[in-house]
């Protein structure tokens, strides 16, 4: 291989050549450097975590993506720990997290390590705590992306349903219309935001209206459309949130031996508007 002195040059070349060479050689090291993060965020994206684990420890030895790869390690802690429940993953996430110096971050970055504090105190039930961390997430998280903020505003709607559930009514009326007010505009920002059809309807059942929440449930079944591949799934959820929920909540103001066919009545409603707009 030559070396670069022995490059034989034109006079006026030489030393613009040397410097391109030079900065080729220069940038390699730190090219080879990010190419270990990008495959960890690589391997996290295909849910392989076990390899997103060893790719983020290598990444995690070089300076220059030491934190970043940090959070994608904990992150990849974190996904582990939701599909094996072993409190050996939920622990190293949040060693991981406590080290992630956040100055090094990039606006990516910071989105993904606020993500993360808020998933581990989830799975932790911290459930108020989480939501904070999320709700103050949102808009950065859209900012990033459509997958991205689909992903905050889940963990947000699904941090709130869990706190709720443990809060009086009034206190959980208001929570769940906060909840409802964000989804909204999210919905008239982005018409095709599944999460957000999908937590306007369980806020507006958790505001104790349960007629709003059917109507809700419905325009969120025809929008489904607009949510492309994540349309089955939004659908899916709405259907098992209209019969094991909504329409149980509907029918019980209604006497005692009207009830099921109150019941049997708004199933067959729904299934109207499921074979209509199917």
């Amino acid at each position: 291989m030559l070396s670069v002195s022995s490059v034989a040059l034109a006079p006026g070349l030489r030393r613009s050549a040397l410097s391109a060479i030079l900065v080729i050689l220069l940038c390699t090291p730190a090219a080879a450097q990010r190419a270990e993060l990008a495959k960890a965020r690589a391997l996290y994206n295909q849910r392989q975590f076990d390899g997103a684990i060893e790719a983020a420890a290598v990444a995690q030895k070089q300076m220059v993506t030491a934190d970043a790869a940090t959070v994608v390690l904990a992150r990849a802690h974190l996904e582990r720990y939701r599909e094996r429940a072993n409190p050996e993953d939920l622990s190293a996430a949040r060693v991981a997290l406590g080290t992630v110096r956040v100055s090094n971050l990039d606006t990516r970055d910071h989105v993904d390590f606020l993500m993360a504090l808020g998933e581990a105190l989830f799975f932790e039930d911290d459930y108020g705590a989480a939501a904070t961390l999320f709700e103050s997430g949102v808009d950065h998280a859209i900012a990033q992306g459509t997958e991205t903020g689909e992903a905050m505003l889940e963990w947000w709607g699904s941090a709130v349903e869990r706190y709720a559930d443990g809060l009086e009514r009034d206190a959980r009326i208001t929570g769940f219309k906060r909840l409802r007010e964000r989804m909204a505009r999210e919905l008239a920002r982005n018409p095709g935001s599944a999460a957000a059809a999908y937590f306007l309807v369980v806020a507006t059942r958790g505001s104790d209206e349960p007629v709003e929440a059917w109507d809700a449930a419905i325009a969120g079944w025809v929008r489904a459309r607009l949510a492309g591949a994540r349309s089955a799934s939004l659908r899916a959820d709405l259907d098992k949130l209209v019969l094991e929920g909504i329409i149980p909540d509907r029918v019980r103001a209604t006497p005692l031996e009207r009830r099921e066919q109150a019941e049997l009545d708004l199933r067959g409603e729904w299934a109207v508007v499921k074979e209509r707009w199917k």
